[in-house]
This record gives C-alpha cells, sequence and structure tokens, in this order.
C-alpha cells in the first residue's frame, strides 16, 4: 500500500511505495523527492530530511505523489532520550571509524611492506632495465612493487581522513550534554518562548475551531485554493500541542543541566550598575545597566575594549569587584546647542534645525527644538583610537542627524 506516515520515534516523514511506482515517476517528481527525503535501507523508505515542526515541504511533496496519509506510528521519545540516542549513535559512529581507520592503516602497511623490506638492496633500487626475459620479469616485479608503494600512501591518507571523522564523532558525543551556562539558559528560554507562543495559538485554532463547526467559513484559504476546514485547524491544533509537548521535555532536559553545572549563580539581586565582572565570551566587563532577565556591559580589555552589548546572567563567570566602579560619563552638557539636518516633506530638501539640551542623566541625554515636545536620547560610546574613545548622540535620523564629540580625559 502506498503511503506515508509521520513517525513520532524519529519526528519525520516517511514514504512507502514500491520500487516500481518510484521507477514510473516523472524525473521532475524524482527530484523532489530526493530534495527532500534520503532513502533508508532499514526503513525500507524514503525519510523526510527535516524533522518536526519543520515537514510542511515533505508534506506537500507527499500529497503531490497521491500517497494515502497512513497517520502517526511510534513512540515519542522526550528531549533526554533524543539526546541519548544522539550521544550513542555518535559513539557508535566514532567506533566505526576508529575501525576503518585501523583498516586503512593495516592496508597502507601491507603495501608498502615489499619496498619497504627492500630498503638497503641497492642493486634492487639502482639495477636498470635489462630487456631479456629475467630482466622484464625483474622490472615488471619492481614496477608492481612501487606501484603498490603508492598506493600505500592513498591508504593512509584514507586513515587519517577515518581518524579525524572518529575524532569528531567523539566531541559530538561528549558535547551532546552541554556545560556552559550561558548556552543553557538560552536553550531554556527558547523553549519557554516557544511554550507561551504555541499556547497562544492553541486558543486561536480552538476558536477558529468552534467557529467553522458552527457554520463560519473563513475568507482566507488552504495553499490548494480551499477554505480552511475542521480537519485542518485539527491538524493545527495536534502539531501545537506537540511543538509544546516537545518544549517542555526541552525545558525539563536544560533545567537538569543547569543544576549539574552548578546552576545561576547571578541575579540583579547581586549585580548592580558599576560592578567589574568576568564574561565567558568578552573577559573583564563593566556593569552599566541590569535588568530582568539580562545585563548591559561594557568590554574593559581586548580589541573590543570600550564595545558593549547585552548578556543574561547566566554567561557572568565571576564577580571581579563589587566596588561601584565609576563609568564614563559622556559629554554632553545641558545648554549645548547643536544643528542638525532634519527632512522637509514639502520642499523635499534637508534643513538646519537647531536642538538645546536641556536636561542630563548618565545615560540619557534630552533635547528641545523651540516649542515642540522634548526628546530623549541615548549616546553611544564607541572607541575612535587606541587609547580615545568618542561619544556619538543620535538627534534625527539620517544623514547628519548625529553629533560626535570625543570622550572628556579625566586626569
Amino acid at each position: 500500500m502506498s503511503e506515508y506516515i509521520m513517525n513520532n520515534e524519529t519526528q519525520k516523514i516517511e514514504l512507502h511505495f514500491s520500487k516500481a511506482d518510484y521507477i514510473a515517476l516523472s524525473e521532475d517528481l524524482k527530484k523532489e523527492i530526493k530534495s527532500n527525503f534520503l532513502f533508508s535501507r532499514k526503513s525500507g523508505a524514503w525519510v523526510s530530511r527535516a524533522k518536526f515542526p519543520n515537514l510542511w515541504r515533505a508534506e506537500a511533496v507527499a500529497k503531490k505523489l497521491g500517497l494515502e496519509n497512513g497517520g502517526k506510528v511510534g513512540k515519542t521519545l522526550t528531549f533526554a532520550e533524543q539526546m541519548e540516542r544522539k550521544a550513542q549513535k555518535a559513539k557508535a559512529r566514532a567506533a566505526r571509524y576508529d575501525d576503518k581507520s585501523e583498516k586503512a592503516q593495516d592496508r597502507s602497511e601491507a603495501l608498502q611492506k615489499p619496498i619497504n623490506d627492500m630498503h638497503g638492496d641497492i642493486s634492487f633500487f639502482t639495477q636498470p632495465n635489462i630487456n631479456s626475459s629475467a630482466g622484464r620479469a625483474f622490472t615488471n616485479r619492481r614496477n608492481k612493487m612501487f606501484s603498490a608503494w603508492e598506493r600505500g600512501f592513498e591508504e593512509f591518507k584514507k586513515s587519517e581522513y577515518y581518524a579525524e571523522r572518529a575524532e569528531v564523532a567523539r566531541k559530538t558525543a561528549a558535547s551532546i550534554k552541554p556545560t556552559d551556562k550561558g548556552f543553557i539558559d538560552r536553550r531554556i528560554k527558547d523553549a519557554e518562548k516557544t511554550i507561551k507562543a504555541q499556547k497562544k495559538n492553541l486558543e486561536l485554532y480552538r476558536e477558529k475551531l468552534e467557529q467553522i463547526e458552527k457554520g463560519k467559513v473563513f475568507n482566507n484559504y488552504n495553499y490548494n485554493g480551499k477554505p480552511i476546514t475542521a480537519e485542518t485547524v485539527q491538524g493545527w491544533i495536534e502539531d501545537a500541542e506537540m511543538m509544546i509537548e516537545n518544549a517542555i521535555n526541552k525545558s525539563i532536559y536544560y533545567h537538569e543541566c543547569l543544576e549539574e553545572v552548578g546552576g545561576v549563580e547571578f541575579s540583579k539581586d547581586n549585580i548592580k550598575t558599576g560592578y567589574i565582572v568576568e564574561i565567558a565570551r568578552w573577559g573583564k566587563c563593566r556593569v552599566v545597566g541590569t535588568g530582568k532577565v539580562n545585563i548591559s556591559y561594557e568590554i574593559m580589555e581586548g580589541g573590543a575594549a570600550g564595545f558593549g552589548g547585552k548578556a543574561t546572567y547566566a554567561e557572568i563567570k565571576r564577580i571581579i569587584s563589587a566596588e561601584i566602579s565609576q563609568q564614563p560619563i559622556h559629554p554632553f552638557k545641558v545648554g549645548d546647542i547643536y544643528t542638525v539636518e532634519v527632512w522637509n516633506g514639502k520642499t523635499y530638501e534637508r534643513e538646519p534645525k537647531e536642538y538645546t539640551v536641556t536636561k542630563i542623566t548618565n545615560d540619557r541625554v534630552t533635547l528641545k527644538s523651540g516649542e515642540e515636545r522634548a526628546i530623549s536620547r541615548k549616546p553611544r560610546r564607541f572607541r575612535a583610537g587606541a587609547n580615545t574613545f568618542s561619544w556619538a548622540l543620535g538627534i534625527v535620523d539620517g544623514l547628519n542627524g548625529t553629533i560626535y564629540k570625543k570622550e572628556e580625559v579625566t586626569a
């Protein structure tokens, strides 16, 4: 029977049809199958390259082939089980490559042994070709030995290649369970974001399903040009529920990983603006702002000094100094007057416009132009030279809308 199924264990679509059916397909359909599926001898089926929830293209190909929907089969694995299986496959792959590397090494040694055994026999390597029966036989034998010796180098290359692949597989197996707190924390937040989004989708889908069952026809259509059916919406609901289940499993798995590496030590309660901390990627940094989820930081050392960004509390490795360090102070002062160019939609030209600084804080500058409403802007610090920094204040968008000033050097 020709059908396609969803394998819950692999979370991939499988196409089941005979070889004769495949041969009878057009070349275009064969290309589409090969673009979206790989043939598995173990399963005896074409298995989708993509996994749930990115199966819309694979399912479209299955429908184009006219295959019946065989539903879902197999047990859904938890995320922890998926990771364990991935690690086991990587270990098995490493073992296979090790075996191939050893066999290639043995073949290379066997191929080069005849020549290596002749080392020291000067006459073997220097004897000229003699045009006699014995001479030609000797020359042919020596040429074959040299040819085998050269093939031995190819086997050595194969051995090195398989050894490298084995090492990559071992590293993959070892890194299945992460230890980087920042990475783990981001995966947890991604899972929580997915759960929140899909719960919202579930509410919308269930509401739409109820309306369809009451007879309402929606004006938006499926890709096949037909109105959305209750069956289609029910499929959306099932997909959303599966995504939520997967995200919950993923969140549990990464929470366990986080506990194993000691959890998150820092939060807004024990990290304050002005602290000097070590961030996993950037080293020594000054905390310039704290939020509920992230901190804002400025890099203090290295080629990226003066630049900054945001990081999660999990990315903080340690507190270098809990003393409130003085933050760089921007050079913009109350009373400063700046002229920038503003686009005039009537004349289609840029015109000068004057702004006066009316208020400043450590991280904001308030400006006002005439009787217009005041605007607030955040100055940006950047590296201008080896040991010098400058500040940029973007007042308006566009060309000549930003003011630049050098940082004041204090003794």
